[in-house]
């Protein structure tokens, strides 16, 4: 699975972070769209090569022929940051404490539901995860990290018209950390919102 790390601006009780790359549609479809090799299924294996006899030779079994691929990944489970056939985080503005999207907020997720309700990636479904950094009661971290995803998963289907069976909300909370760090340690980049493929 190819993971892309976009950051957008991240607003925290201590004031604003320095703004960095923003991700453009372009950038999320190109890491939630599957390969070609994920999209056959194809698996590593040998398989007889098709040949036909010559008249009058004996019956001779032919060479085998080697194919490489690689197999796709599994779509992965409910609470799992595994599996998926693509995903990419996002830095998405909250502020301290808060499942309240902020206009900065609405903008990167603006450009995600771009992505999302595009010709590439309409026919998948998607898993939105929470997450947070260290700072706080780990409870209430996965508990923040739900209402997050859940007010992602809201903002994509108010304004971009997403059915509900297209996205999963799952907050992970500080178990997932993209950047280890110790307890009570404030990480923006930790306080992120990570999109899976789950296939069609």
């Amino acid at each position: 699975m190819r993971v892309l790390i976009l950051t957008a601006a991240l607003i925290t009780a201590g004031g604003p972070a320095a703004l960095a790359q923003s991700p453009s549609a372009a950038d999320l479809i190109n890491s939630l769209k599957p390969t070609a090799r994920q999209l056959t299924g194809a698996t590593r294996g040998i398989r007889p090569a098709k040949t036909t006899p010559l008249a009058g030779t004996p019956d001779v079994q032919p060479a085998t022929v080697r194919t490489e691929t690689a197999p796709a990944e599994s779509s992965g489970g409910t609470g799992s940051s595994g599996g998926g056939l693509g995903a990419a985080n996002l830095v998405v503005e909250f502020k301290s404490g808060s499942a309240v999207l902020t206009p900065a907020a609405e903008r990167t997720l603006s450009v995600l539901g771009h992505a999302l309700t595009s010709s590439d990636l309409s026919g998948f479904k998607f898993r939105i995860e929470g997450h947070t950094d260290t700072v706080g009661n780990p409870d209430t971290n996965r508990s923040l990290s739900q209402q997050r995803a859940d007010a992602v998963v809201s903002f994509l289907e108010q304004k971009f018209g997403m059915s509900a069976d297209k996205l999963q909300a799952v907050g992970v909370g500080s178990d997932q950390l993209l950047v280890p760090t110790p307890e009570n340690t404030p990480e923006p980049r930790n306080r992120a919102v990570k999109i899976v493929n789950l296939g069609a």
